[in-house]
């Protein structure tokens, strides 16, 4: 086959295409226009390039729509061009979210939208969303807010800022009743609560599961509670090994509890392993740290109110001890 005809085959077949057809579905809460989210048990595509590119946030790999042939069926690029060409006139389902009537691009910078963006108050939208729907204490509230890691998104929802090894505010998470999503145009690497020099790494998958974890354990002096926002790029990568650097630290990966949660953890406590540091897989006891949070809180009114009920304990498992200082 021509050069031209390979050519004109990626513009012809999405990479949504062939995922459909091997079984993944759409996430829509977690997609946007210029990234979709496609799920198939615990492996994880996400599509990008108007569906002509994708990368596996788990893993390091990328490419167009013959490098995901070759990637999910295991064969050589020839049998792979095959596959693709037989794929032209495929139509993928679709999303919902792309019915929705298209707003503009936004004129200011990544920084500048954050700093647009009023922080929360006791009260506001944010303040209740938070402290009520989800169970934080005031306390850690106060602290993200002191921190500058949150501002008030529209209707009711949070965002909590990602933030690069200069201080920048690359990106958002942004977490409502109704929403969930990431700062369109931005860039995830951290979200980062705590003091920057604790030597305690606790990595969660989300901006809420770091704060619940802060808020579970008491807000520990020692420790930096961070996000990845459920993904893995290489800013991400580099922060981590940044941090992961320094005498003394120990990482402990706070993933979720089910298969997905593993994989990150097992690459986190991987990193660890690199960089000659000690590591620790702290799980929940439910599906994440907000939902071991609700949980506590329902038991604590349920003391209250005179019922026996015992709040969740985590599960930890040291696995290797933290490097010695000189």
């Amino acid at each position: 086959m021509e050069k031209a005809e390979i050519e004109g085959l990626k513009d012809k077949v999405p990479c949504a295409a062939v995922l459909e057809r091997a079984g993944f579905a759409l996430d829509v809460k977690q997609s946007t226009r210029k990234a979709m989210k496609y799920r198939r048990e615990a492996s994880i595509i996400i599509v990008i390039h108007d569906g002509k590119g994708w990368f596996d946030p788990l893993g390091d790999d990328k490419g167009d729509v013959f490098r995901l042939v070759e990637h999910l069926e295991k064969v050589p690029f020839v049998e792979a061009m095959n596959d693709v060409a037989n794929l032209v006139g495929f139509v993928p389902s679709e999303p919902v979210w792309q019915r929705v009537s298209r707003q503009r691009e936004p004129d200011l910078s990544i920084p500048e939208r954050w700093h647009a963006r009023r922080r929360p108050w006791c009260g506001s939208a944010t303040w209740r969303y938070l402290t009520k729907a989800r169970h934080l204490p005031d306390r850690i509230v106060r602290a993200a807010i002191s921190a500058g890691v949150l501002r008030e998104g529209p209707h009711g929802s949070m965002w909590a800022a990602h933030i690069d090894t200069n201080g920048t505010v690359t990106g958002w998470e942004e977490r409502g009743p109704d929403w969930r999503g990431f700062a369109t145009g931005g860039a995830k690497v951290l979200f980062r609560l705590g003091s920057p020099d604790a030597l305690r790494l606790c990595v969660t998958e989300a901006a809420i599961d770091a704060m619940s974890l802060a808020a579970l354990e008491g807000f520990r002096a020692d420790t930096l509670y961070l996000s990845t926002g459920g993904g893995w790029s290489p800013a991400t990568d580099a922060a981590l090994r940044a941090l992961a650097a320094r005498l003394g630290v120990e990482i402990v990966a706070a993933t979720d509890n089910n298969k997905q949660g593993d994989i990150y953890a097992d690459r986190l406590l991987g990193l660890g392993e690199q960089a000659q540091c000690g590591g620790d897989r702290l799980r929940p006891v439910a599906d994440d740290w907000n939902a071991d949070l609700r949980i506590k809180a329902e038991a604590q009114e349920g003391r209250k109110q005179g019922a026996a009920a015992c709040p969740p304990v985590a599960s930890r498992v040291k696995l290797r001890p933290a490097r010695a200082g000189p």
